[in-house]
């Protein structure tokens, strides 16, 4: 009892890993992310190719074929990024990657430039996923945003408090 209430509630910001419109995970046309299969999260169909880390932390994965990349936030949520649907299959093409395994990067920073003229001519959708992969680890409590227009780095999409 007596932890539960001298026990201090971190939270965090999430913003806007693109520019362009709010899209709910649900709406994704693609299972994997839009039945939550990889956790929960919300996407954005781009009007610029410029990606970029939505929190601040470390770097913790990136795609052999650049079209992804995982970061590490200081509160512990490990958030995957996906440029694009079916993107696995242009082979890193159209593709920018801007970092390195292991670096510390700061909310907002570019990580990818993806070439979104590339991607719609040769994937099913240049709609990009945001994911929190450890959110089925019930750590966490979400405060989803409603909003229709976003902005690169400045907008917050959700905000996340320890439990």
């Amino acid at each position: 009892m007596f932890k539960k209430m001298f026990k201090k509630d971190k939270a965090e910001a999430v913003v806007a890993h693109a520019t362009g419109q709010f899209v709910k995970l649900e709406d994704v046309p693609d299972p994997v992310f839009s039945q939550k299969m990889m956790g929960e999260g919300m996407a954005i169909k781009p009007t610029s190719g410029t990606v970029v880390a939505p929190v601040a932390g470390e770097i913790i994965q990136i795609a052999d074929t650049k079209h992804a990349f995982g970061i590490r936030s200081e509160l512990g949520q490990e958030i995957l990024v996906h440029i694009g649907l079916e993107t696995v299959a242009l082979k890193g093409e159209g593709f920018n990657v801007l970092v390195s395994l292991g670096d510390k990067v700061t909310v907002g920073q570019p990580i990818v430039e993806a070439d979104l003229d590339f991607i719609e001519k040769n994937a099913s959708s240049t709609v990009i996923p945001m994911v929190v992969t450890n959110s089925m680890e019930n750590k966490y409590d979400f405060d989803w945003k409603a909003l229709t227009d976003v902005v690169a780095g400045d907008t917050v999409v959700f905000e996340s408090k320890t439990k």
